[in-house]
């Protein structure tokens, strides 16, 4: 997967767009990987992509659970390179002074908003600052590099969110933005899966977390056009399981009108997004996954 050539600095240039998990109900109910050592990994790769190529951009996008925000974009960091204090390197500093402001707001939204506890993070709202900001790097001007996402993620799939997520999905696929994945969840993700796998990007769910930086480095620091003459790992199988819109279940039957595509888990005499009147040949009974290429709309 390729952009238009006249538009690329060159082959190896890249701009890496993380998204980054912050869930704390994740992250403190995880055993085998604590948050300051995966934010270690992160921090190593982060730099390591800047040191490639002095052209490489990087951004990182915090997701919580409630918001999701930009804290790091290198192009905008002069002293990236630099030190303030002569013993943290200003990337580590500003990002995590960032991060922490982040965190703070987050929970805070949480009190105000509500005292139930959700699991999954914002992924869908990530991906959508993570679209804009490359198209706005696309209308800046003639010279871009390759842009793709990667997802560091850990949270369980939200199926609340699955329409804004898949429209995401299908929003990158048509810009061609290939969408990596790293899962550090127990279980796979069905939303990676599915974006990795539309997208042509990679996903990975690392066996051994403490070599997380090893799989950064060596599946996600490859640029693109580099991607064709090497040997990528790929899944087994990919969970193409969608989410009803009733109930924002995940299921494996269900209902689908056949006007917008909407998915339902029992029968309905309307569809409740486009109106359509449901008649005994308006709704299919089919299964979920054969909508793998077809984007929901609302």
């Amino acid at each position: 997967m390729t952009s238009v050539p006249s538009k690329l600095y060159s082959d190896d240039v890249s701009l890496v767009v993380v998204l980054l998990d912050t869930n704390p109900f994740f992250w403190t109910a995880s055993s085998s990987l604590s948050f300051s050592q995966f934010l270690s990994h992160v921090l190593a790769f982060v730099n390591s992509i800047l040191l490639l190529n002095q052209l490489n951009q990087v951004v990182v996008i915090a997701s919580g659970y409630n918001t999701c925000d930009y804290i790091y974009d290198s192009s905008s960091d002069a002293s990236q390179l630099g030190s303030e204090d002569g013993r943290m390197p200003s990337l580590y500093s500003n990002l995590l002074q960032k991060l922490e402001e982040f965190m703070i707001k987050d929970e805070k939204l949480g009190k105000e908003q509500s005292q139930r506890a959700i699991k999954s993070s914002l992924l869908s709202g990530a991906l959508s600052m993570a679209l804009c900001y490359i198209q706005r790097v696309f209308r800046s001007g003639p010279l871009h590099p390759q842009p793709r996402i990667l997802c560091l993620q850990g949270s369980p799939d939200g199926p609340e969110q699955y329409v804004a997520v898949m429209n995401s999905i299908f929003s990158a696929q048509r810009s061609m933005v290939p969408i990596d994945s790293c899962y550090v969840g127990a279980h796979n993700s069905a939303f990676l899966q599915q974006a990795s796998y539309i997208t042509a990007g990679v996903y990975v769910k690392p066996q051994h977390l403490d070599g997380l930086f090893q799989y950064l480095t060596t599946v996600f620091a490859t640029d693109l056009h580099s991607r064709s003459f090497i040997q990528l790992p790929r899944p087994a199988g990919v969970d193409f399981r969608a989410s009803c819109f009733c109930h924002k279940t995940t299921i494996d039957m269900g209902y689908i009108c056949s006007v917008c595509l909407s998915i339902f888990c029992n029968h309905h005499k309307k569809c409740s997004t486009c109106g359509s009147v449901f008649g005994q040949a308006q709704s299919d009974t089919s299964s979920t996954s054969d909508l793998k290429r077809k984007a929901p709309e609302t």
